[in-house]
């Protein structure tokens, strides 16, 4: 069987693109910070200033999620995605070119916009462009990227960092993300033909029954459950007796089970139902968060590693195509708006966690009070359970 990578039109070059957006934003944008935060913290920064970092680019996610909730046709879509894609790479050069910390603030404020412009409009495309009946598997392909994403950084910026600096590695990411947005800013656009016939679909607020209002508060104590492991696991892990720089491989297993994380999910998803295959990510999830809290075991946490990185990628992948279902011809609608839900935890989750860390001298307590919230997600889920549609 012949694929042509550039058919625009193609399954697998649409897939292909929709993994390298994730990689640029997800990883390199995102996740790239989490993987070079050990070496940073060494010669730059202090936990404090990177929790505040983290949740500076978290607030700019959340800034282009509620946006992204107001781009209402396929054009506008587009021209957003290749904002992103730009945004995402020159943020990435400012990391690699400069020190200073209030250009650092502010570039991980645009580079948290570009993101989710990046991210969660372009899942929408990628959405919109399969051509397929049911999208579901694929979809779990496409979410599959988020494990590549911090598996290609990880292993870019580990390398780089052998035979030289964080911001060298920084320069490589950027330069990595340049080369590969290319290709995708090519295959994620719509022909002419097609532009000229835009359909443009108006938000209805029908849509959000207090099923998905259930749905929008539970993905909220996810995006807590997300953020602390997301920023700090490296430095969770070194910071155990014991476990000093095995931080970094604690990541790589991170983005290792997340790779298969998704498409798993998805097809249980397919077979059991959504919220079911939910609330048992969210309860592996607790596990994972609570491990580094009771020992420093080095197996035990790098199954902690592994709980993390193969429940939240399959979580994102969960909620955002029940929200690509429940929305139908809208999906950025929903999507923006339980990405904004998600949001707020990711913002208020670096703060809460640097204070703890302040005041108790290391990470247990942050963990117990995340793994708090993420249970009371579930509840919130058990719940949604009564009206599901």
């Amino acid at each position: 069987m012949n694929i042509n990578l550039l058919d625009r039109d193609n399954n697998v070059s649409i897939l292909l693109a929709g993994i390298l957006s994730i990689i640029i934003s997800i990883g390199i944008a995102r996740f790239a910070f989490t993987s070079l935060l050990p070496s940073m913290l060494v010669d730059h920064l202090t936990v404090t200033t990177a929790g505040v970092l983290a949740s500076f680019n978290f607030a700019g996610y959340l800034s282009g999620a509620i946006f992204s909730m107001f781009i209402k046709d396929i054009n506008t879509k587009v021209k957003y995605f290749r904002l992103g894609a730009l945004l995402s790479i020159v943020t990435t050069f400012v990391l690699a070119t400069t020190q200073n910390e209030y250009l650092w603030l502010a570039s991980r404020v645009v580079a948290g916009f570009g993101t989710a412009m990046l991210f969660l409009i372009g899942s929408s495309l990628v959405m919109l462009k399969l051509n397929l009946e049911n999208k579901t598997k694929a979809m779990g392909i496409h979410f599959s990227g988020i494990g590549f994403a911090i598996v290609v950084s990880e292993l870019i910026s580990q390398y780089v960092l052998k035979h030289g600096t964080w911001s060298d590695a920084w320069m490589a990411l950027a330069l990595f993300a340049l080369l590969s947005s290319t290709y995708v800013l090519y295959i994620l656009s719509f022909d002419k033909k097609l532009e000229q016939n835009t359909v443009k679909h108006k938000i209805s607020s029908s849509i959000f029954s207090g099923y998905v209002i259930l749905l929008i508060l539970a993905y909220f104590t996810e995006g807590v459950g997300f953020v602390v492991q997301g920023t700090f696991l490296p430095d969770i892990i070194n910071s155990l007796d014991g476990l000093e720089g095995y931080g970094n491989l604690g990541w790589l297993v991170v983005g290792l089970a997340g790779i298969p994380s998704s498409i798993v999910w998805m097809r249980m998803a397919d077979k059991y139902g959504s919220v079911n295959m939910i609330i048992v990510a969210m309860l592996l999830q607790i596990v994972g968060i609570l491990i580094p809290a009771f020992t420093n075991n080095m197996q035990l946490n790098l199954l902690s590693g592994a709980l993390y990185g193969s429940t939240f990628i399959g979580l994102v992948a969960l909620f955002m195509n029940r929200a690509g279902q429940l929305a139908k011809n809208n999906p950025v609608v929903l999507m923006g708006a339980m990405t904004s839900a998600y949001g707020i935890g990711q913002v208020s989750a670096p703060l809460y966690s640097v204070a703890l860390i302040e005041a108790f001298g290391d990470y247990s307590t942050t963990l117990y009070v995340t793994a708090s919230i993420v249970f009371l997600g579930v509840v919130l889920l058990f719940f949604a359970k009564r009206y599901e549609i």
